[in-house]
């Protein structure tokens, strides 16, 4: 079956940087355009980025242009987001999704930004 598997959250300091990554099996990862989406705490669920299926073209958030970054590695069918000058207001767990409403989405993974 289909399964997205966030990593790489955890606790950072204002201005630090994070990478996540979203590992995808059991689909043809190269046909899918891909989703990161994160919900903060208390609120409901933000779309964050997304991307084609080759990687050549991405969108923003506005809360996030200039400070996040996804890419994508189809021959590993990986996605990552890179994340600079993280302020608190990044905190949420973030899922990566494979639909637009981010409906079919990983666990996801926590990100916590505090000084």
């Amino acid at each position: 079956q289909v399964q997205l598997v966030e990593s790489g959250g955890g606790l950072v300091q204002p201005g630090d940087s994070l990478m996540l990554s979203c590992e995808a099996s059991g689909l043809i990862f190269s046909a899918y355009v891909m989703y990161w989406f994160r919900q903060p705490p208390g609120k409901a669920i933000e779309w964050v980025a997304t991307i084609t299926t080759t990687g050549q073209n991405a969108w923003y958030a506005d809360f996030v242009r200039d400070r996040f970054t996804v890419s994508r590695d189809n021959r590993k069918n990986t996605m990552t987001l890179q994340m600079n000058h993280l302020t608190n207001e990044d905190t949420g767990i973030y899922y990566c999704a494979k639909d637009q409403a981010g409906a079919a989405r990983g666990p996801g993974t926590q990100v916590t930004v505090s000084s």
